[in-house]
């Protein structure tokens, strides 16, 4: 399953804001998964993200699926920098 983060939004700021956006994933995007379905986080056109909001959204995620995550188009140094410090 591919998710683009864009859909929520080009500037993704806080942590109430991640949250809300797992939220509407879970409820709309992640109803049909498979346990062994590979999730894709696509961060292509993302212009500014915080660590905030990105723990918010893959924690949601690694909480409530056991699915595995793959990341892509994190070249981005706001996004790559927010990757690192989550996924330390």
């Amino acid at each position: 399953m591919n998710i683009r983060i864009q859909n929520f939004g080009e500037n993704l700021l806080n942590r109430p804001s991640g949250r809300e956006a797992f939220l509407m994933a879970k409820a709309y995007i992640f109803k049909d998964i498979k346990p062994t379905e590979e999730i894709v986080l696509d961060f292509e056109e993302i212009k500014v993200m915080t660590p905030s909001w990105l723990d918010e959204f893959i924690t949601g995620i690694k909480t409530e699926f056991n699915n595995e995550l793959k990341y892509i188009n994190t070249e981005n140094p706001s996004v790559s920098a927010s990757l690192k410090t989550i996924l330390v």
